[in-house]
């Protein structure tokens, strides 16, 4: 089946973001049943969700995955993305967000701007994704849009304008104002919201509706000199320039439209699809696809040459079917039924066609398009073709990672990538059986290919597998899933903190690797510099040799060495982070010095100065957010207090106590429980990762004698 081709002006590819049981996935169901998609709603409640086709999804009520489909709103076509709002699965949150010309963020009445929301802010910052907000959950007790409007400003920075209000609130909530056409707007309950009803504001909200609609006006008139000058002239501003202003304002990212409603009561979310129409961007306003500035920002030296050649100029693709086609892989999942890869692709210039050779330019390799077809959730809808500006899925895509860029082999290029925080969590895992064992290194080598937060490792020294990822939950899921759909029964052991290494003075360090056992021997002689980098600065490699003391072929293999004793550091067997290395001296052998050689010399350079260099262990820190009762505000504090928590803050939220603290996460362990303990269960709390901060010197002494007991840090290390 050929994709449609369809006006680009009229196309909106937007996510839902949110944190956790704000209701993404609820709207997304009305969504598709307002739109035609589907005939009848699917709770989350009831583990029916369409969006939620994950087993592991349906028996927890989250949303893991991110889902994808497109439904028709009028005259506009609409690609949603529903992505999760637990933050152990903010990988889903971060790859869709760079893909996505524009998105909804999504807050709920009662609980207001929550740390997730905040880190998913960020992340749609980072990316620069205008967005519109829609406040859900009005019918709840406690509900009040309005404060969460503050919220936005005071939290996030953001800019609010509302476009609607709502007509009371939890159970008086009954309807919307819309401001722009200045009437009330009442759902019927017996189409489930489908049949909306416009009529008079009512008489105690007129005052209050006239006010919001002259800040909305003003708001309007900010985003163009000729409205401003009749707005302050005293005209009236038409319909058709409010909305074209606040559009402009929207996709420049400096005010935020914002709507209400209650998903769940099927209010509001009919306005909502109007606002995504309305003020988010299509590809044509998202502008062009460019080349990435520095492709090799993440280390890899593969295919330098080749690459140099890539990024000589720096390119752009416009989003047009008359450009080379040009598209980014970003998101890739496993198909239980039909084993194979499946492989999400934006579209951002021409046309992909079924059969198509492709160039993966990221790693340089050629693949063939085997199936092409568009998501509904789990389902497929095959294509012959696509356009610029869809978002497809294929198969055949055997060896593309996510972030890699696909394109036309005779119009190479290279676009931006997506950067993926790091684990922060482990556990071992053991295969129950032989059988297990021979399948299990398949399973996780597929599920590693899904997510790049998740990262598989061997131990050799205990002869462990370790998996790591964001949190237990994601643990927890990546097993269960082990389980079922690859059949690998494993036993897991206790969770781990995934702690890194640092130095904290500069040093310099020698090292010669002579080794002569008859024959050819191997020789290499190397001098570094070592400097500790402010925090999140990558790893930075420094050449500073002169006149030829190590040979130019050899300089890639101290760098590669440096970077293999990276991985696991001297003090306790953790990466490497915030170092620069400097090569400055050295010398060589013209019949036994080798790579090999090099590579040894420098891992041992490295690892003799480290230690000299007032090493540090450092420790992943968390924002959490403790919500309580009042009356439980000590016993909550004291909790924070017991696991080195330092408590930043703390507010009212819908009726409740919020306390925000930084704690670090080795001590987080089991707070789900202790929380509820003090609280008489009353007591929730959300966290998200931080940074990295010095670990106590008495914590890291413990942590240190544990790993050399463990068989984690090899002797010379002791």
């Amino acid at each position: 089946m050929a994709a449609k081709t369809f006006p680009i002006d009229h196309v909106r590819n937007f996510g839902i973001m949110a944190h956790i049981d704000g209701g993404k996935t609820t709207t997304s169901e009305r969504i598709l049943y307002y739109s035609g998609k589907n005939y009848k709603i699917g709770e989350v409640h009831e583990g029916a969700a369409t969006m939620d086709f994950m087993v592991q999804e349906q028996e927890r009520g989250i949303t893991i995955q991110s889902a994808a489909t497109c439904v028709m709103w009028g005259a506009y076509r609409l690609s949603l993305i529903d992505t999760p709002g637990h933050v152990d699965f903010t990988a889903e949150v971060e790859r869709s967000l760079r893909v996505l010309d524009g998105a909804v963020a999504l807050y709920c009445a009662v609980g207001g701007v929550q740390p997730q929301s905040e880190q998913v802010w960020r992340q749609s910052e980072k990316y620069k994704v205008p967005k519109i907000a829609f406040v859900n959950k009005m019918d709840r007790v406690g509900a009040n849009f309005y404060a969460v409007m503050d919220q936005m400003k005071s939290q996030l920075g953001a800019n609010p304008v509302p476009m609607v209000l709502p007509i009371g609130a939890g159970e008086s909530f009954s309807g919307i104002v819309d401001l722009i056409s200045m009437k009330a707007l009442r759902y019927d309950m017996k189409t489930l919201g489908k049949t909306v009803t416009a009529e008079e504001i009512p008489a105690d909200m007129v005052e209050k509706a006239k006010e919001y609609r002259q800040k909305m006006v003003e708001s309007a008139a900010e985003q163009d000199d000729a409205l401003m000058e009749k707005f302050f002239a005293g005209e009236e501003l038409t319909v058709d320039e409010i909305k074209k202003a606040i559009r402009k304002g929207c996709i420049a990212r400096t005010i935020t439209p914002a709507f209400c409603g209650s998903a769940f009561k099927d209010k509001g979310v009919q306005q909502l699809l109007d606002g995504v129409c309305d003020y988010l961007p299509s590809p044509l306003d998202a502008g062009p696809a460019v080349s990435a500035d520095d492709p090799y920002r993440d280390g890899d030296h593969r295919r330098r040459e080749v690459q140099q050649l890539l990024h000589a100029l720096v390119l752009e693709r416009e989003p047009s079917d008359a450009e080379p086609f040009c598209g980014l892989a970003f998101k890739i999942m496993n198909d239980p039924k039909s084993g194979g890869k499946i492989t999400f692709v934006r579209v951002y210039s021409g046309t992909l066609k079924l059969g198509a050779e492709l160039l993966d330019s990221t790693i340089n390799r050629e693949q063939r398009i085997s199936r092409l077809f568009r998501m509904h959730a789990a389902k497929q809808e095959p294509l012959d073709e696509a356009h610029a500006g869809d978002i497809v899925a294929c198969v055949g895509l055997t060896e593309t990672r996510t972030g890699d860029t696909l394109c036309d082999p005779e119009h190479p290029i290279t676009l931006e990538s997506i950067d993926f925080p790091a684990p922060v969590i482990s556990v071992a895992v053991k295969p129950q059986s032989r059988q297990d064992n021979e399948k299990l290194g398949v399973a996780l080598h597929a599920l590693a290919m899904e997510d790049p937060t998740f990262v598989v490792t061997f131990d050799q020294e205990t002869s462990e597998t370790i998996i790591a990822g964001m949190g237990e939950l994601y643990l927890e899921v990546i097993v269960d899933r082990l389980k079922r759909e690859f059949n690998v029964a494993c036993d897991v052991g206790a969770p781990q903190v995934a702690y890194r290494e640092t130095l904290t003075q500069k040093v310099e360090s020698e090292y010669k690797h002579v080794k002569q056992s008859g024959g050819r021997g191997q020789y290499a002689h190397v001098c570094l510099r070592l400097e500790p980098q402010e925090p999140g600065k990558d790893f930075e490699f420094v050449n500073e040799v002169k006149g030829g003391v190590i040979p130019t072929e050899y300089i890639p293999a101290v760098e590669k060495g440096v970077r293999k004793a990276l991985e696991a550091g001297p003090l306790a067997g953790f990466p490497v982070v915030n170092v620069k290395a400097t090569v400055y001296f050295g010398s060589y052998h013209e019949v036994d010095s080798n790579e090999f050689a090099f590579i040894t010399c420098a891992m041992q350079c490295f690892k003799q100065g480290f230690l000299k260099a007032k090493p540090q262990l450092l420790e992943p820190m968390m924002d959490v957010e403790v919500v309580v009762p009042e009356q439980y505000m000590g016993a909550a504090n004291g909790s924070i207090n017991q696991r080195r928590g330092r408590v930043e803050g703390m507010d009212d939220r819908g009726g409740m106590k919020s306390i925000k603290a930084t704690v670090p996460l080795g001590e987080m362990f089991g707070y789900s429980n202790a929380i509820r303990t003090v609280t008489q269960g009353r007591g929730t709390f959300t966290m998200i990762f931080k940074q990295y901060e010095p670990v106590p010197a008495s914590i890291a002494k413990t942590v240190i004698e544990k790993r050399i007991k463990e068989g984690k840090v090899r002797p010379s290390a002791e």
